[in-house]
């Protein structure tokens, strides 16, 4: 039998070069036939076929319909917690994530997933499809346990048995979760401007930090 020669970096480059680029096509396939079509009535094999590629292909990518319409939240959730790793290590850990979360609003190489055409529309189906949401859900899940383990590095703890990280991205990434929300009922005019998310963003961050401040000064004990 002849040996298989390893392949090179260059072309083990070009192959997840491609393999991402399917990825990608089969994502905005997800994504435009489910809002077209309506989720009930998009099939995996339609993904496929408009992306050009076989339902083995889809397999290889995404579980199912609704991972592969919501992959740009997997995507957005790594790329905030590699900006929270980034982030000095000095730095208290609410300040660190919402830096992060500031530095992935602004990023032009990268751009948040809300640039991206019909995001609002897709967002609110969300919370209109159970099969969305829990897809959603589990996705946004995955991406706070990292942000977690990521906090408790920075502070030297352990994740399991000190709640701090928890309780940190629990709060901080809520406050994300909150201004998306927000922005999705905001309509479809306004799907190009990346200032509105930022600033509202930016608002709810000083509004649980007010709303801290302000139980924090306040006895625990009832009167």
């Amino acid at each position: 039998m002849k040996a298989t020669k390893p392949l090179t970096a260059t072309q083990q480059d070009r192959r997840q070069r491609k393999a991402q680029q399917t990825r990608n096509a089969l994502a905005a396939a997800a994504v435009e036939l489910i809002l077209e079509r309506g989720l009930a009535a998009t099939t995996v094999e339609a993904i496929a076929e408009e992306a050009d590629v076989t339902r083995r292909t889809f397999s290889r990518h995404f579980t199912g319909k609704e991972d592969a319409a919501l992959d740009f939240v997997r995507g957005d959730g790594d790329r905030i917690n590699d900006l929270l790793r980034a982030r000095p290590a000095g730095e208290p850990p609410l300040l660190a994530y919402r830096r992060a979360v500031r530095a992935w609003l602004a990023d032009q190489e990268n751009p948040a997933h809300h640039l991206r055409p019909r995001m609002r529309r897709l967002l609110t189906l969300v919370d209109a499809e159970p099969a969305l949401f829990a897809a959603y859900e589990r996705i946004r899940v995955d991406a706070q346990e990292e942000s977690s383990r990521i906090i408790a590095e920075r502070l030297g703890t352990d994740d399991v048995r000190d709640m701090r990280p928890a309780v940190v991205v629990d709060a901080a990434a809520g406050v994300l979760t909150a201004a998306l929300r927000v922005w999705a009922r905001g309509g479809e005019g306004h799907d190009s401007g990346a200032a509105d998310l930022a600033a509202l963003v930016e608002r709810a961050y000083d509004a649980l930090i007010s709303e801290a401040a302000t139980a924090a000064a306040e006895p625990l004990s009832e009167e």
